[in-house]
């Protein structure tokens, strides 16, 4: 399952990342800024490094997670 669109940031992230994204019906960065990093973290295929990926990323286009 190789994600070649540019355009979509999520293609940095590992295939079990962005797989693990899919299946929680995220197909677009903006829509983490409605989730709490803990539960992205709950999700089988991310972990540390995935979620600095993203963390970074979110950041470029001035967006976050959702804070407690």
């Amino acid at each position: 399952m190789k994600d070649n669109n540019n355009d979509n940031p999520l293609h940095k992230l590992s295939n079990p990342a962005r797989r693990a994204l899919a299946k929680a019906g995220i197909t677009d960065i903006n829509q983490l800024s409605a989730w709490h990093e803990a539960d992205f973290m709950k999700l089988h295929g991310t972990g540390k490094k995935g979620l600095q990926i993203l963390k970074a990323l979110m950041a470029e286009r001035n967006i976050a997670f959702r804070q407690a």
